[in-house]
């Protein structure tokens, strides 16, 4: 029987506010469960000159945790699921989702300022490829810029004059009750999402059954479906932060479409699909739409892509 339970996260505010809804959620079905969080810094937090399409490093924001799990010096790991690789080290495996919050991308701007007024003398700041490659296709004008940081470090990077705009994921903002630096809410015509995002995973050791009771409390059936979609299509294209990739579920009933996308940097060339079919075989449909992109000139965008970058 479980008596505590001590949880793996990082440091940062947003990290710590996922452990610490991890922990209330836990405690109101368990209240005589002894819970901790263990705080640990991975190697996402500690180098922060550098960007992420630079790193080849999938386990970058996890594998300090994944290694205190492995070690038995956590029980449990929390992680963004959007960060969490889809190949995860042997002997550990995702006991639970949470339900899945807003998984949109929002704008962040200087005096709420919207994105189709950006122009080419205004900045927005981001770290992933994915949408940067999708901006680019939507205002042509707007110069992209790296940047690196918490959420919170961000806005202070913009509001200091870095840039004139951020896109940052909506469920993040959210959590953190930012919600009135939100200029914009991008929809999935405008901005398709990574895969997972918006979604909280609680990675276990394979063997801890017990612990797997415990978690399983958490766990979100809708969301699991949805998300086990989407990181099937990112396995298949063997994507990570150096390819800008999206992809993104619903569930219709007993059906699920999924939507995903590859793009070049500058976001000129795309090949974007649907696939539908049933939820039970979310696997294949995310092999089966990974596979058609690729077939049908995503492939040579991936290509492309890998040859600029190194």
């Amino acid at each position: 029987m479980v008596t505590k339970l001590v949880i793996g996260t990082r440091g940062s505010q947003l990290a710590l506010f996922q452990a610490n809804l991890v922990k209330s959620k836990l405690e109101k079905v368990y209240p005589a469960l002894d819970i901790a969080i263990n705080v640990i810094k991975t190697k996402g937090d500690k180098i922060l000159d550098i960007a992420l399409s630079k790193i080849g490093d999938k386990g970058f924001f996890t594998k300090e945790i994944q290694d205190a799990l492995y070690n038995k010096n956590v029980d449990i790991a929390v992680h963004s699921l959007k960060d969490l690789p889809t190949e995860l080290p042997k002997g550990t495996c995702i006991g639970a989702i949470m339900e899945r919050a807003n998984h949109r991308d929002v704008l962040v701007s200087i005096d709420g300022k919207k994105l189709a007024d950006f122009t080419s003398e205004d900045k927005i700041a981001t770290s992933s490829l994915r949408r940067k490659s999708q901006l680019l296709q939507i205002n042509k004008n707007v110069t992209v810029t790296e940047i690196r940081g918490n959420v919170d470090t961000r806005i202070r990077k913009m509001n200091n004059g870095y840039c004139q705009g951020l896109i940052m994921a909506a469920a993040g903002i959210e959590r953190l009750g930012l919600q009135e630096h939100i200029s914009e809410y991008l929809n999935e015509t405008q901005m398709l999402t990574a895969p997972g995002q918006g979604a909280i995973a609680i990675e276990i050791r394979e063997e801890d059954n017990d612990i797997l009771d415990v978690i399983s409390v958490l766990n979100h059936k809708e969301s699991v479906i949805c998300v086990t979609a989407e990181r099937s299509f990112l396995n298949r294209l063997e994507g990570g932060c150096q390819i800008p990739f999206a992809a993104h579920a619903t569930l219709e009933g007993d059906h699920l479409v999924l939507e995903g996308l590859v793009a070049t940097l500058d976001g000129r060339k795309m090949q974007r699909e649907t696939i539908k079919g049933y939820s039970k075989d979310a696997i294949q449909l995310g092999i089966d739409l990974a596979n058609s992109i690729k077939s049908n000139g995503g492939y040579k965008i991936l290509e492309e892509v890998k040859r600029e970058l190194n």
